[in-house]
């Protein structure tokens, strides 16, 4: 096994991952000579390259560093991938994004936040009030906080927050010291195969935490090991819970009680209900650390949010536009009811991209449920990302599973047509996985000229 210690060149297939990207950031912080491939440039990869990472997009064997110690690569590239299967043959060292993720963390103390759904926001969240409130962190996010407008940050003290990904079974290289585990729906069977299997994974991962670790849960996960455990939600029931919880201005204004503590006057300036729970599992986790209560609420109400995580674009009076990642149906549906719950009296659309084949196949009656809470659906073509098509595998098979003909399936062109042709829009909120986010910017110019 390779050393962190005699890393000095890495080559990263897929370098603008979220993930992989903070990784990049990592080595490149610490003075290692960084590049890497990607199939498209975006914002993420723009800003990689300002930092002095070499960054192709032409998947050319004969581009790639020949000097390079380590090559680093996510699981999303293709196997056939010309510059990996070129570095597999000529017997470079090759590592997963997960084992990188494992080597450097193997002798820190970690908070790793894992569940298939909220865990971005709460690692960003529990990263956000450990630098915040001076306690110190290394980072390791699966979105772009806001705040520093990054998803890694570094600092002395050797505690790294780490966002646990189940997909490929990530997480079960990582050791936990706190554990944070949100949820445990059926996502990703194109790996797992089976709802069941998902599970299991989880358990398997609760089962990483090391001796006289702390587990946080949330309320209604059953299975899960650990000698320290404490459940987390909304209203009484849970170990630690939010309650009180009030709505001023398009912001949660809630109190978090336990057993012998409690927090008064939280205020969380980010929307979502569900958002109000994922604060409550770190805050949780940051008074396990022992942080103060006051450096807690201080660094709550500073928290701007993650990049795609119920991020408003537009927040007026008589118009809101908000994007979000949400490519689940468990995640849409907690995306459009708190939106909806914050600006019920608003018309709301929602334009969603779905996320690859497989996962429309599989949830395709999910997603029409929790697209059917707006008035109005707008589904763009699936993006495919790793996969190839699947015959009668369409956004139409959504689309025909919402009641009432309120959804329709349109492109990208056509979209911005759409919203260029009327004035009528109130709520609007873009979601998906895939490049949808290219769209945000165009759309939020042509409502701010309206």
């Amino acid at each position: 096994m390779i050393e962190l210690k005699d890393i000095k060149r890495l080559y990263f297939i897929g370098i603008g991952g979220i993930g992989m990207s903070a990784l990049a950031r990592y080595f490149r912080f610490h003075g290692r000579e960084v590049s890497g491939y990607d199939r498209t440039e975006t914002d993420l990869t723009r800003r990689l390259a300002e930092e002095g990472i070499d960054i192709h997009y032409t998947e050319d064997a004969g581009a790639i560093p020949k000097d390079v110690d380590l090559v680093v690569y996510t699981p999303a590239v293709p196997a056939e991938h010309k510059e990996l299967v070129w570095y597999q043959q000529h017997s470079y060292t090759l590592m997963k994004r997960s084992e990188v993720l494992g080597l450097i963390t193997s002798g820190s103390f970690n908070i790793c936040v894992a569940g298939t759904h909220g865990k971005t926001t709460i690692t960003t969240m529990v990263a956000h009030i450990l630098r915040h409130s001076g306690y110190g962190c290394n980072a390791f996010l699966g979105g772009i906080a806001v705040n520093y407008n990054s998803n890694f940050w570094s600092d002395p003290r050797n505690v790294c927050v780490i966002e646990a990904d189940e997909y490929d079974r990530s997480f079960l290289r990582l050791s936990p010291d706190v554990a944070v585990i949100t949820a445990m729906d059926a996502d990703h069977l194109d790996i797992y195969g089976t709802a069941e299997a998902v599970k299991e994974a989880f358990v398997e991962f609760s089962g990483r935490l090391k001796s006289g670790g702390a587990l946080f849960n949330k309320k209604g996960l059953e299975g899960l090991k650990g000698e320290r455990r404490m459940t987390y939600g909304i209203g009484e029931g849970a170990d630690v819970f939010a309650t009180d919880i009030t709505i001023d201005q398009g912001d949660y204004l809630f109190s978090v009680k336990m057993a012998d503590w409690s927090l008064e006057r939280i205020a969380l300036p980010m929307g979502g209900r569900h958002n109000v729970e994922n604060a409550t599992a770190a805050i949780a986790v940051a008074h396990s650390l022992g942080i103060a209560g006051d450096k807690i609420v201080a660094a709550v109400a500073a928290f701007r949010g993650v990049r795609r995580r119920f991020e408003y674009i537009i927040k007026k009076p008589n118009r809101v536009f908000v994007d979000d990642y949400a490519h689940h149906p468990e995640e849409l549906r907690a995306l459009i009811s708190g939106a909806k719950e914050l600006f019920g009296r608003m018309k709301c659309t929602i334009i969603f991209q779905p996320h690859l084949f497989t996962r429309t196949r599989d949830f395709a009656d999910g997603f029409a449920a929790s697209l059917d809470l707006a008035d109005e659906v707008i589904l763009l073509p699936i993006y495919p990302a790793r996969e190839l098509p699947i015959e009668g595998v369409t956004s139409d098979l959504i689309a025909g599973k919402i009641r009432g003909g309120k959804a329709k399936v349109r492109d990208k062109k056509e979209v911005l047509e759409i919203i260029k042709g009327r004035s009528d829009w109130e709520l609007v909120i873009t979601a998906g996985a895939g490049d949808i986010d290219t769209l945000v910017e165009p759309i939020r110019q042509l409502l701010e000229a309206q």
